[in-house]
């Protein structure tokens, strides 16, 4: 039994690391067109498929403008 409920608590410990982890892929996306990284971080966290998707959506802040 107490093998049982390691294995579980692993098991949790190791899907929160991975979910944490994923939710800075958009939050470094966002970061580096000029949006703010602890929201996109947060938004990532909750909604990590829109998240992303609206990451590499949204316009890029620091580009120059060529015209």
């Amino acid at each position: 039994m107490l093998v049982a409920a390691i294995g579980w608590w692993l098991w949790v410990t190791l899907v929160v690391i991975v979910w944490v982890a994923l939710a800075f892929w958009p939050a470094r996306v966002a970061g580096r067109k000029g949006h703010s990284f602890f929201g996109f971080f947060l938004f990532s966290l909750v909604f990590f498929p829109a998240a992303l998707i609206v990451a590499y959506l949204v316009h890029d802040r620091n580009a120059t403008a060529l015209a």
